[in-house]
């Protein structure tokens, strides 16, 4: 493989690659996307086909229908002002590297060294949670269609290895196509979702009532003896079930990630990271509400641990019930092939600036401008990351599943802060792109810190009672590893830090010589160029 920065360096510099240069990088990766495009693969990794399907146990079971009903709309908008925020930002700094890129530039190098960790770990989770969901739904509807297929969770994890390689080659071979599948993944789930909506209004016998969908309240979740009243379900149990909007709603920073391959970057990718949040929030709360209007056997989605598979397998007849599982399947399928993108694009940048262990084969891109070994690098990452799944838990829920999607929130929301935070503290100094907030900018900062700060401690704590160390019925297999995991990674790259990467990791490396309208934050000895592996 070679590196296509030479004949990249021969093009005419058009205004999206000068200003790549003037923050430092050659425009290597190639810059062919449109503004649909960008906004599609937020879209697409967003996923309500994907996020509301494989996560609506956790709200079932921790809050039940008003976890759904009121608490998607509430957060929501609390993750629209997130991504607000970030929106301006990328607006003003339209790289690869994004979050972590402008960590390392409005702070010092360690801030952009950990929110790089932070960004990657949750990048590399939430691809491995949308291609396990995947393979979840997948199982699911193979039992449907072949009497032999026993849908075991071995069964289920095989799919899941045999999906992630297919996003693998899709992103390695696919390279001309990979920006038209995902316009047509947005489509998809736009037309999906209303299939989806329209059957579950006018196939069923029955629906619920409008008191039961905005009003019940359920807590399975074994805390609190199951009452749904009291501090025990509104200050914990309840807000455990806002995972379900808070990890559907994630991976937006993917604008960001390939504003190097969009035209007209600082107002494409800004429009396109707020804008998948606004129409995925709108499409996800009517799905949802139609999901709870048809559950009407609530004993059966109990017995199924909330899983919205029991809520069709009842409420419809055995050819719609099909034809939504499959709805969902392939749905989950382009979000998981959009994750993939994102997390190598990252996985690139991070390693172009030399963070990554091995970074000279991370960093590097073949003849098509593709960073072939940074997207199987990251790709066997996210299988590592998912062995726990192998293990069936004792508490009847997937809190392998829900520990992975846990990750995937907290991992990518503290990258979020960190630069949010910097943001707030350089105030005037900060020199906004062509799409800004204005005045609103520091309000809308501090709300999303204050959130961010709130979820990540939720999003640590024991999902089933058994999960907790000291409890009688304590089990290894129900506990929630997400701190396990975020906490590991943070104390190794923290040691790593201090012992030995704050005496040579610089922030973000220029890759181009310094141009006479350079940003003066991006200023910075020029590097080489990464060689191919």
């Amino acid at each position: 493989m070679t590196t296509t920065s030479a004949s990249t360096a021969e093009q005419p510099m058009d205004d999206d690659s000068r200003r790549l240069a003037e923050l430092g990088y050659k425009q290597e990766l190639r810059r062919k996307w449109s503004g649909f495009s960008n906004f599609a693969i937020s879209f697409s990794i967003i996923s309500i086909l994907a996020g509301c399907f494989t996560t609506f146990g956790q709200a079932w079971n921790n809050g039940g229908p008003v976890a759904v009903a009121w608490g998607w709309p509430l957060i929501s908008l609390f993750i629209l002002i997130i991504g607000f925020s970030l929106a301006e930002l990328v607006s003003a700094y339209p790289t690869a590297g994004g979050i972590y890129w402008w960590a390392a530039k409005m702070g010092r190098p360690a801030h952009g060294w950990f929110t790089g960790w932070f960004n990657l770990i949750g990048l590399v989770a939430v691809t491995a949670s949308v291609d396990y969901g995947c393979a979840t739904f997948l199982n699911l509807t193979l039992s449907a269609l072949f009497d032999g297929w026993a849908g075991t969770l071995r069964q289920a994890f095989l799919l899941f290895v045999i999906i992630l390689a297919l996003h693998c080659v899709i992103n390695i071979f696919g390279h001309r196509i990979i920006d038209v599948l995902q316009n047509v993944s947005v489509w998809w789930h736009v037309a999906g979702a209303a299939a989806v909506v329209a059957i579950l209004v006018f196939v069923p016998d029955r629906h619920q009532s409008f008191q039961f969908v905005f009003t019940e309240r359920f807590n399975n979740s074994g805390f609190g003896d199951g009452g749904t009243g009291g501090w025990t379900f509104w200050f914990y149990v309840l807000p455990l079930g806002f995972l379900l909007t808070q990890y559907t709603i994630t991976g937006f920073d993917a604008c960001a990630h390939v504003s190097e391959e969009t035209r007209g970057a600082s107002q494409a990718a800004a429009r396109g990271l707020w804008q998948s949040i606004f129409y995925s929030a709108v499409g996800g709360w009517i799905l949802l509400l139609a999901f709870l209007f048809a559950a009407t056997d609530v004993d059966a989605i109990n017995d199924a641990g909330g899983f919205s598979g029991a809520i069709f397998q009842t409420a419809l007849t055995p050819f719609f019930y099909k034809a939504v599982i499959i709805i969902s399947t392939i749905g989950q399928f382009f979000c998981g092939m959009s994750c993939v993108t994102s997390m190598s694009r990252m996985t690139y940048a991070f390693s172009r600036d030399r963070a990554v262990p091995g970074w000279r084969l991370w960093s590097s891109v073949d003849r098509n401008g593709t960073p072939v070994k940074a997207i199987i690098a990251a790709s066997v990452a996210g299988l590592v990351l998912t062995l726990p799944a192998l293990y069936e838990s004792k508490a009847g829920v997937p809190v392998a599943f829900y520990a992975v999607v846990s990750v995937a929130v907290i991992g990518l929301y503290l990258a979020f802060l960190i630069p949010i935070a910097l943001r707030l503290r350089m105030g005037d100094r900060f020199e906004p792109g062509p799409w800004t907030l204005g005045s609103k900018s520091k309000l809308f900062g501090w709300i999303a810190v204050v959130e961010i700060a709130i979820i990540s401690i939720y999003f640590i704590l024991p999902i089933v009672p058994a999960g907790v160390p000291g409890n009688a019925d304590f089990s290894w297999s129900a506990v929630n590893y997400a701190p396990i995991a975020v906490g590991g990674m943070l104390l190794l790259v923290g040691v790593w830090w201090f012992a030995s990467a704050r005496k040579w990791f610089t922030g973000p490396r220029r890759t181009i010589d310094p141009t006479p309208d350079a940003d003066p934050l991006a200023v910075g000895p020029p590097d080489p160029p990464p060689r191919s592996g």
